[in-house]
């Protein structure tokens, strides 16, 4: 991905799956059409998943803490 949105949130108490939903809804609203991946940190990878509804979740070192990388994957546009 290398056009996306970046979403701050580091309440430790909400799920990484919560936090990925809140910035699809956005992200939506925002640029309207749905995001289809999201880039973490890995120490943000705190739950085990790969996919968040049909989200692809991928952990990703350049991505800061509390931080998600959200938008369109190339290879499926």
């Amino acid at each position: 991905m290398n056009i996306g949105m970046m979403w701050f949130d580091n309440d430790p108490k909400t799920a990484l799956t919560a936090k990925i939903e809140r910035a699809a809804v956005f992200y939506q609203s925002k640029y309207g059409r749905l995001p289809n991946l999201c880039l973490v940190n890995p120490k943000s990878m705190t739950e085990d998943i790969s996919m968040s509804g049909n989200i692809t979740v991928r952990s990703q070192t350049m991505v800061l803490p509390g931080h998600l990388w959200i938008g369109l994957d190339e290879k499926d546009n």
